[in-house]
C-alpha cells in the first residue's frame, strides 16, 4: 500500500493508515471477485482473462472502453490523477507487457506481439475522442502523488471536485 498506492514518503496518519489497510485487506481475494479467474492461453504470458472477477470485467474482452467516446448525452468529466501513479501508468509494474520489456518476466515475445499497455495514453486517447464527439473533460495531474490522490492530496482533490460540481 505504501509503495504502490501511495507515493513515498507520504504516510497517512496512523489511525487513517489502519483504516486504509483494513479496507484493502477486506477485499475478498477469490477467482469470483478479485482479481478474477484466468483462462489458459497458448500465447505469452500463457494466461488470458477468465469469466469472473473485477479485473476481468475491465478486460477489452468484455468492456469496449473506446465506445465511451460515443455516449450521449456527454456529461463533463474531471480526471484527477497522480503524476507518480505506478499502477495506472504507461510504465506500470502491474502490466505483463511492461514487465516483459524490462526483463522481469521471462520469454517476452517483443513489442510487436505483446506491447506494454500505455494506460494513461489510452485513457487520454479515449477522452480526446470523447471531446471530438462533443464531450468535455479536464485532466488534472497532481505532482508528487501516487495512485490515491483522494488520500495523498485530500484538500486539493476536494477543492477540484467541489469546483467541478459547482461549475456544472
Amino acid at each position: 500500500m505504501n509503495t504502490f498506492y501511495l507515493k513515498p514518503p507520504f504516510q497517512p496518519a496512523p489511525d487513517r493508515e489502519e483504516i486504509y489497510l483494513t479496507s484493502m485487506l477486506s477485499t475478498k481475494v477469490t477467482p469470483g471477485n478479485y482479481p478474477g479467474n484466468l483462462t489458459a492461453s497458448s500465447n505469452w504470458p500463457y494466461v488470458a482473462p477468465g469469466t469472473l472477477g473485477v479485473n476481468n470485467a475491465l478486460s477489452p474482452m468484455y468492456l469496449n472502453q473506446v465506445a465511451f467516446a460515443n455516449i450521449s448525452p456527454e456529461p463533463p468529466i474531471l480526471w484527477v490523477r497522480g503524476a507518480n501513479d505506478q499502477i495506472v501508468s504507461d510504465t506500470s509494474l502491474f502490466d505483463f507487457g511492461f514487465l516483459g520489456q524490462i526483463g522481469a518476466v521471462p520469454g517476452w515475445p517483443g513489442p510487436e506481439v505483446y506491447p506494454p499497455q500505455p494506460m494513461v495514453t489510452q485513457i487520454r486517447t479515449v477522452l480526446n475522442a470523447y471531446r471530438a464527439q462533443g464531450g468535455q473533460y479536464r485532466e488534472v495531474v497532481l505532482p508528487d502523488c501516487g495512485h490515491s490522490p483522494h488520500v495523498e492530496k485530500q484538500q486539493e482533490v476536494l477543492r477540484l471536485f467541489t469546483e467541478f460540481v459547482g461549475g456544472h
